[in-house]
């Protein structure tokens, strides 16, 4: 998600989420060259069926014993993936300085050994303890019928996966002093979601920002441009200041919402300048989907859809925009939630409010099939790949597909991709009429060119949120947004996902200047999860 979300079905759209997925998969060259002299080296029978509980006992305490005495050949012989597992223990006596390690397992539950290692961080005369707990699973050989840790970079940390290593020495960036829109401090402790944003922050800007490098343990990540992840510092060192967007308001706000929804991201920016307020994952595995996550938004792609109808001279706020229970277009059936009753006589504010999707799949066949991808890269500078927000961000995409998917994309499946920080993006242009590529830092600290668009008529933006302030008012979106005061809108969203029980949770919203977006995978319709969150934003007030 290297990292990205990719597609509406959740094996593909979070890959990267997935950390060690892959490294448990039985590598049978590795297995031949770690078994040798095993059951059925020379002909004997070879054992099948799952481990017992004497062999997961002997195989990871003989592992454990290899590991502590940093014979790290050794261990990765009691692995089915030896040579993915040496490097990386060689790695921990040697580039991470990591010394006098005990490890003490806990009960097996099943295959399965939880652990607590306890050891030593030693460079260049300064020393920390390192703590931390993880586990292994010990499976069956195929080839040989050994009792085998099943590798994963995990096993020797659980925030390691594919392609990162271990290091201690001089941190490849001075620290940075994060601090907020009015200079409050910004620390991982207090914000524990911002980890991976001011790791990236103080990879981009740490040397710009004045401080000198400290001294750490780290975990360096093979994928391009992503910043190491401090796991111990032994001697710090001077940090720069670095004013961000961030209110500290919000910040607080998104992080209490989203810890109340597993699998949760929200973005929160200021219309009247693209400013980022708050940002904020509740996500086991640290990936910022907020910025980075790709994945269909539902129905709030409406707002953008909507404009595209009102700008190509289709239909309006109050012109036609029938709701029947079903529409067709090119062999594919479309349906409303259940329980909405058809209206023949809907103008595209009622449908709109009611988040009817045949309604604009009806539209599909008055659209070309660039139209929704013209209207979102000129209007609403989606989609072109041009956005720097200080740190990665995905830009979204709405691409020019043609069959079914030009009427799936009307409502946001199809091919359509989007992030929260996307569509907090698109409420907030929709607001305003103008386009502020979103920041996390001002483009005055490093001179950096922002993405610009063509933005939306008055006319356009006065019907948007005539029809946003409906559904938050009285539409789909009244019971998220009751009690809020002052200038308000919002649109909900649900997207189906393969595979999933439940669909994924979108919503999106304004109150005054401040324009927020949340998604939940697996949360359900719009109002279930991500308005929730995205309420307590607005609420806060920025």
């Amino acid at each position: 998600m290297g990292k990205g979300v990719k597609t509406a079905v959740i094996g593909s759209v979070f890959a990267v989420m997935v950390g060690g997925a892959g490294y448990g998969a039985y590598n049978i060259m590795s297995a031949l060259n770690s078994d040798t002299g095993g059951p059925g080296a020379s002909g004997e029978s070879v054992k099948t069926g799952p481990p017992s509980g004497g062999e997961i006992k002997d195989t990871s305490r003989k592992f454990f014993a290899a590991w502590e005495k940093g014979q790290a050949a050794e261990a990765a012989t009691y692995t089915n993936n030896d040579a993915a597992a040496q490097p990386l223990l060689t790695a921990y006596g040697q580039d991470a300085h990591i010394k006098g390690v005990k490890i003490t397992p806990g009960a097996a539950q099943g295959a399965t050994v939880p652990f607590t290692v306890k050891a030593t961080v030693s460079y260049d005369g300064k020393s920390k303890p390192l703590t931390y707990r993880s586990e292994l699973t010990v499976v069956r050989g195929q080839t040989t019928g050994r009792a085998l840790v099943d590798w994963r970079p995990s096993v020797v940390h659980p925030q390691l996966q594919k392609g990162d290593t271990l290091v201690t020495g001089e941190s490849a960036n001075p620290e940075i002093e994060a601090v907020d829109r009015d200079g409050a401090v910004l620390t991982k402790d207090k914000y524990p979601s911002l980890g991976p944003i001011l790791d990236e922050l103080r990879a981009k800007y740490g040397d710009d920002a004045g401080g000198t490098p400290g001294v750490e343990l780290a975990i360096r990540h093979d994928t391009e441009d992503s910043a190491d992840t401090t796991l111990v510092t032994l001697s710090k060192g001077r940090p720069g200041k670095l004013r961000t967007t961030l209110s500290a308001t919000a910040q607080a706000a998104a992080e209490q919402a989203v810890k109340k929804y597993s699998e949760s991201s929200v973005v929160a920016v200021k219309p009247s300048t693209g400013e980022v307020l708050a940002v904020a994952n509740h996500r086991d595995d640290g990936f910022n989907a907020a910025f980075l996550g790709k994945l269909a938004p539902g129905s709030t792609m409406k707002i953008l859809s909507a404009a595209t109808l009102i700008d190509n001279g289709i239909t309006s706020m109050n012109g036609p925009a029938p709701c029947p229970n079903e529409a067709v277009w090119q062999s594919q059936t479309f349906h409303n939630l259940k329980n909405m009753a058809p209206n023949e006589k809907a103008t595209l504010a009622d449908s709109f409010a009611r988040s009817c999707n045949t309604a604009f799949v009806k539209y599909a066949d008055e659209v070309k099939v660039d139209s929704l991808t013209k209207e979102a890269e000129n209007r609403f500078g989606l989609g072109q790949d041009d956005w720097k927000t200080g740190i990665p961000s995905f830009d979204g995409s709405v691409p020019a597909s043609g069959g079914p998917d030009t009427a799936a994309n009307m409502i946001g499946q199809g091919q359509v991709q989007m992030s929260p920080l996307n569509m907090a993006s698109v409420t907030a242009t929709a607001m305003t009429g103008r386009f502020h590529q979103p920041v996390i830092v001002s483009p005055k600290l490093d001179d950096r060119e922002l993405a610009t668009a063509q933005g939306l008529s008055a006319g356009t933006v006065a019907q948007l949120r005539a029809m946003m302030n409906r559904t938050a008012t009285s539409g789909t979106a009244a019971g998220v947004m009751a009690g809020l005061n002052g200038s308000i809108g919002a649109k909900t969203g649900s997207a189906e996902v393969d595979g999933q029980s439940k669909s994924n949770s979108w919503f999106t919203g304004y109150r005054n200047d401040v324009a927020a977006a949340a998604m939940t995978q697996d949360g359900g319709h719009g109002i279930d999860a991500a308005g929730p969150i995205v309420a307590a934003v607005l609420r806060s007030g920025g």
